[in-house]
């Protein structure tokens, strides 16, 4: 039996390592299709580039999700963050776009593996009742890391080079694959006594969660990988990189204060208050003319896409047994990585074919697919949480 302080040290150890494997692919994020553009890529493989990621992503996680539930969730952990790594070094050496689709192709693996086994690692060592609140720290590590990256990566860009930045991403990665050989609780799988069970690759109950967790992540994706190019080629005179520290700084405000209600909320009440949000968001983005507007847009995405982040992953977990939360998480991040994938790729497609100022407006169609998913969330949540 794991005594307290040793899980709680646990606990801790994989939120600081999630933090940096996580802030190593967010840090290239905003950057990766303007490096590849320097180096000759078109509008359309800008964002194909910057989408790869999370296609090999997408499809290497329904197998990984099925593993989670198989394997401890060091070695997979493991294996993925040295995925990242390989990928990062491939950035750093690359001198064409093919060379760089390669290396988004290995860090998109990496990802699937990192992001499935370690949120799955961190909800084994919770306890039922703290689900939800203790997911919710570990989405606010991940998306903090998704907001603070991006503006490391953007302020290195600019003040020194793509190089540096790829380095740097290197380098965090490596801190989370040192931090997670001090975890003890390697979470092993649990057993079972089933022998013919068939072969599930994603979890039909969860499947409404991550389809809503796309929609919002399509424009917030696009948001992170066409945001300096949509700024510059507007002429707008903006501090781009105020943006992602001020997501970053309203969501953990916004944790903080809404730390008691996770667990005692319906999920209704978080997705009502950050589809309207999301839509501010979207509203400020488009019509921006100064660093005020800019920010107002980052708080309301913090609102939106931030909070549902990490109410949609400890309501996926719910929705699942323990004995399956790999795949639970693996379906959860299906949508993610489709959201992740599809962003920059529309965005890039948006940007070719129409006028920018329709760049922000043609995204609002995420919002009715959202809430048609949630009324089919509401009928699977009648049969599994009542």
């Amino acid at each position: 039996m794991v005594n307290s302080n040793q899980q709680h040290r646990d606990i801790s150890l994989i939120l600081i390592a999630s933090f940096f494997y996580m802030t190593s692919p967010m840090l290239i994020t905003p950057i990766i299709t303007g490096f590849s553009e320097s180096l000759g890529a078109s509008g359309t493989m800008m964002g194909l580039i910057g989408g790869i990621m999370n296609i090999c992503s997408l499809i290497s996680r329904p197998i990984i999700g099925v593993y989670a539930d198989k394997i401890n969730k060091y070695k997979i952990s493991s294996f993925g963050i040295i995925c990242i790594i390989i990928a990062c070094i491939g950035y750093t050496l690359a001198t064409n776009s093919i060379i760089i689709m390669i290396a988004r192709i290995i860090n998109g693996l990496g990802f699937a593996c990192c992001s499935t086994c370690m949120s799955t690692w961190m909800s084994d060592l919770l306890p039922q009742e703290k689900i939800g609140s203790g997911m919710g720290i570990y989405g606010t590590m991940n998306a903090l890391s998704m907001a603070i990256a991006p503006a490391i990566g953007i302020y290195i860009y600019q003040n020194f080079n793509y190089t540096v930045a790829f380095l740097i991403a290197t380098v965090t990665a490596i801190i989370s694959i040192i931090i997670i050989q001090f975890v003890q609780d390697k979470d092993e799988p649990i057993p079972t006594t089933k022998t013919n069970s068939k072969l599930e690759l994603i979890d039909k109950n969860v499947v409404p969660i991550a389809f809503i967790m796309m929609m919002f992540a399509i424009p917030y994706c696009a948001t992170q990988s066409f945001l300096v190019t949509y700024i510059e080629t507007k002429q707008l005179d903006i501090n781009i990189s105020l943006f992602f520290p001020a997501y970053a700084i309203a969501l953990l405000i916004l944790r903080i204060s809404l730390k008691s209600l996770f667990d005692k909320l319906p999920f209704g009440v978080f997705f009502i208050s950050s589809t309207i949000c999301a839509c501010l968001s979207m509203y400020f983005l488009n019509t921006m003319q100064n660093d005020f507007d800019m920010l107002l847009a980052s708080i309301f995405m913090a609102g939106g896409t931030g909070i549902l982040n990490s109410v949609c992953q400890s309501t996926a977990l719910l929705l699942a047994p323990k004995n399956k939360r790999g795949l639970a998480n693996s379906t959860f991040y299906i949508g993610i990585d489709l959201g992740m994938a599809l962003g920059p790729i529309i965005a890039g497609f948006f940007y070719e074919h129409f006028p920018l100022d329709l760049f922000y407006p043609l995204f609002f169609i995420t919002i009715p697919l959202a809430i048609i998913g949630y009324f089919f969330y509401r009928q699977k949540a009648k049969h599994i949480l009542n």
